[in-house]
């Protein structure tokens, strides 16, 4: 309902009638995998240096029209986020600014629903640029894969059961390469075929059955 509201609110806001069909009706069957790597954390003071989003129709990776860009932040890059994602302040000093990646994205995603791991940060990054654009939100529906695989493996889970959301531990939970990491496109080949194989088994009524507790120091137990 909050989103519905804030969907009707933004429509009205939206500064630039151009970009009236992100609030379009769903493209029938097709999804967009999205990933964003930053030059930080935080999100009100951080940028996005790198972007990458691929086409999903059916179960169908569309890798070949896939978006990419390297962004040149307008803040400094920190160490810690450098070590992450490998990109340095030479890598992105000649890249365009978000001001001119973002209609190019937009463009690219239009009003499909959005994947991806913990999406919500990714699109939280975005709309700080796109409040400053056109006055709002990001409209499109998010699907966090994090949360498909929670309810298709520990839904049924007893109180107390370790639970293992981390990136890596459910690729390979799913049978799935594990590329280098905090690469974007990496990232969001990774989502996406965490999506495709998530929502067959959805589709199915497969549950992933759970062969014991792990643990590690990104789980968390179930209340």
């Amino acid at each position: 309902m909050l989103r519905w509201i804030r969907r009707k609110i933004d429509r009205l806001l939206l500064a630039d009638q151009s970009y009236a069909f992100l609030f379009e009706r769903e493209e029938a069957d097709e999804v967009v995998s999205l990933d964003c790597e930053t030059s930080g954390f935080n999100i009100l003071a951080d940028d996005v240096v790198s972007i990458a989003a691929i086409k999903i129709r059916g179960s169908q990776l569309l890798t070949s029209q896939a978006f990419r860009a390297i962004v040149r932040p307008g803040a400094a890059m920190e160490a810690s986020a450098i070590k992450v994602h490998h990109l340095r302040e030479q890598d992105v000093a000649h890249a365009r600014p978000m001001r001119q990646v973002l209609p190019d994205l937009l463009r690219f995603i239009g009003n499909r629903p959005l994947v991806g791991y913990w999406i919500a940060f990714d699109v939280r990054m975005l709309n700080k640029y796109l409040f400053s654009m056109l006055n709002i939100h990001l409209p499109n529906r998010l699907i966090d894969v994090s949360e498909l695989y929670y309810e298709r493996k520990y839904g049924n889970a007893p109180p107390g059961t370790a639970i293992d959301l981390r990136y890596a531990s459910i690729l390979a939970d799913l049978g799935l390469p594990a590329l280098p990491q905090h690469d974007a496109m990496n990232d969001a080949v990774g989502a996406a075929e965490m999506y495709v194989i998530l929502k067959d088994k959805r589709a199915r009524g497969v549950r992933i059955p759970r062969l014991g507790d792990k643990s590690g120091s990104s789980i968390f137990a179930a209340t």
